[in-house]
């Protein structure tokens, strides 16, 4: 009997993807919710400055913490569940916050810089300051995805969690 040809079906794809589509997928899913996270970040921070004229620093720092606690628990039951196990532990959470604060420190410092040189479009100096966030928050989202899935959320041999 002739060996059957290997299954090229959607739902063999999907069932075991390769290393780089894993990959692809897990960063598609850090994006979606890192859509979520821009409305939650961006509103809080929009909000700080304009409605209770917070200083830009601490606005930013005020939105990025109350995100990124809204992004580890999104991405611990979704993108990276299999590593988490859809579990939410106070060591992951601390780690997952202490990788965020080197995408933090990338988004402040690109909203400093880019808030100086954005073009002033349609409102003036809010627009800037719009385009600069929106543009901190890009830098943040490729820091932010290096540190979840190479230290927060690596698979772990053998190694239990508390």
């Amino acid at each position: 009997m002739a060996p059957s040809p290997p299954d090229t079906t959607f739902k063999a794809a999907v069932a075991t993807p390769s290393p780089a589509r894993a990959l692809a997928i897990k960063a598609v899913s850090f994006g979606l919710i890192g859509v979520v996270n821009t409305v939650i970040d961006f509103s809080i921070f929009w909000a700080a400055v304009q409605k209770f004229a917070v200083a830009l620093v601490p606005a930013n720092v005020l939105a990025w913490l109350v995100a990124v606690s809204a992004s580890y628990v999104m991405n611990a039951f979704i993108t990276f569940a299999a590593e988490s196990g859809r579990r939410l532990r106070w060591r992951a959470y601390a780690t997952f916050v202490a990788s965020g604060i080197v995408g933090v420190i990338a988004n402040t410092t690109t909203l400093v810089i880019a808030s100086h040189f954005m073009p002033l479009v349609i409102t003036g100096e809010q627009a800037a300051l719009a385009a600069s966030k929106l543009c901190a928050i890009a830098v943040s989202f490729l820091v932010n995805f290096s540190m979840s899935h190479f230290v927060v959320f690596r698979r772990r041999s053998g190694a239990r969690e508390g």
